[in-house]
């Protein structure tokens, strides 16, 4: 499963329109998409990696726009469409929770969302059912997701070709490093909550 994951990136790294994948990635993992855009940004700086910066910016980018929507569907539309998304990420039983929580940290809870491997549409959804300021919401998204994406594309422009051998090497460590960061996430968010 890992491999396949692993080959079907690399291939779409590969592609000629990788760049619109990656933006389009990131667009839909803020708001409803499981996998992380760094599935496909780490290929593509290690194919590349004199357009790190320009990756990184791109999918910055497009995940604060992805974002903006996400908060959009919680303010607007979160009957029709929010509840049933974060129902399928089981997060509606903890929102009485997340609600007195989500009041007193804000701008931290939108922070730890952005930067780290939990589901980011959860954050962002949540975010404008609570009617966080938009202005706000958007400015700490597009710094924390500025932070998570130029520093997987530093990492990966730093290690070059070394990174491609570890990954492909070390693929199931790989994997466990990513899950452990994600597993961590979640447990900030459970301490903070």
């Amino acid at each position: 499963m890992l491999k396949g994951l692993y080959n079907w990136a690399m291939a779409k790294a590969a592609h000629p329109h990788a760049f619109a994948w990656l933006v389009a990635f990131a667009f839909a993992e803020a708001t409803f998409f499981p996998l992380p855009a760094d599935v496909l940004l780490i290929p593509m700086i290690l194919a590349v990696r004199r357009r790190a910066w320009i990756l990184a910016a791109a999918c910055t980018a497009a995940s604060v726009a992805g974002g903006c929507v996400g908060w959009a569907i919680g303010f607007f539309a979160f009957e029709e469409i929010g509840r049933p998304l974060l129902e399928l990420y089981g997060a509606m039983d903890k929102m009485a929770v997340v609600k007195t929580e989500y009041e007193k940290y804000d701008e931290l809870f939108v922070a730890i969302g952005a930067l780290t491997p939990v589901p980011y549409k959860v954050v962002t959804v949540s975010s404008g059912f609570f009617q966080m300021d938009p202005f706000a919401f958007t400015a700490v998204s597009l710094i924390g997701r500025g932070v998570r994406f130029f520093a997987v594309a530093g990492a990966v422009y730093l290690l070059g070709p070394m990174a491609e051998k570890l990954v492909r090497r070390n693929l199931k460590l790989a994997f466990a490093i990513f899950l452990a960061f994600f597993v961590a996430g979640i447990v900030l968010i459970g301490w903070v909550l």
